[in-house]
């Protein structure tokens, strides 16, 4: 019997200090939660493509063996499969109803929020979250729009004072409708997890979100690198 070992890009680096670096990261996530709106920043994490370094920071400190992730196609690749079993540990499913995080390669290939895991009333917190490349972000201080235009959104809710902007470079089909529905089934819902490069936010079930594109002047403005920006 014959093993064939993990493509060498299964053992890619990770977090350069993966101590300080979740941490870091896990800081990062939560103060995304807790102010939806807000865009954080996330350690570099190295990984193999098509999987991007802000999605694998992510998965590097949410997942481990005993949460399923499903994954979009284009990261069912040998090399990103062997590097998410060698550095969390998570099983993956092929159905997405199965799966505690969703790791999503473009908003456009988001599954259906409705036929996701949403809890149970006796525990909310057994539902899914998805992990999903928006391309750009760009919150209230960074600016409202972004090259190529994007999607804008206010927030309000729990953690925002008043209301918030996001501006993002997609967004889920059918967004509007599928995000009202998992706002109204409160305290069961879908959290997502927004990652643009190093950059992370956040919009968890309890945020009001109403996109108001078509309202608002998207100039341009460009997606700067982290260690440039003054924080």
């Amino acid at each position: 019997m014959t093993c064939t070992p993990p493509a060498p890009d299964a053992y890619a680096a990770g977090f350069a200090d993966p101590v300080r670096d979740t941490q870091a990261a896990f800081r990062a996530l939560m103060d995304a939660m807790a102010r939806p709106g807000t865009r954080q920043v996330l350690p570099a994490a190295t990984a193999p493509g098509p999987l991007g370094a802000g999605s694998a920071a992510v998965a590097l400190t949410l997942l481990d063996a005993d949460t399923a992730l499903w994954c979009d196609h284009p990261l069912r690749t040998p090399e990103v499969e062997g590097w998410l079993r060698f550095r969390t540990g998570a099983p993956l499913v092929t159905d997405p109803a199965e799966a505690d995080f969703l790791l999503v390669s473009h908003a456009a290939a988001v599954p259906p929020l409705a036929g996701l895991r949403r809890g149970l009333p006796a525990y909310p917190d057994r539902s899914a979250t998805v992990i999903v490349d928006v391309g750009t972000l760009a919150d209230a201080l960074t600016g409202a729009g972004h090259p190529g235009g994007g999607r804008r959104l206010d927030l309000t809710g729990p953690g925002i004072d008043g209301s918030a902007t996001l501006t993002v470079g997609a967004l889920p089909p059918r967004f509007a409708d599928q995000w009202a529905a998992n706002v109204a089934g409160f305290p069961l819902g879908v959290d997502l997890i927004l990652v643009a490069g190093a950059y992370v936010a956040a919009l968890p079930r309890t945020t009001t979100a109403r996109d108001s594109t078509a309202q608002a002047a998207t100039g341009p403005i460009t997606q700067e690198d982290p260690a440039c920006t003054l924080r």
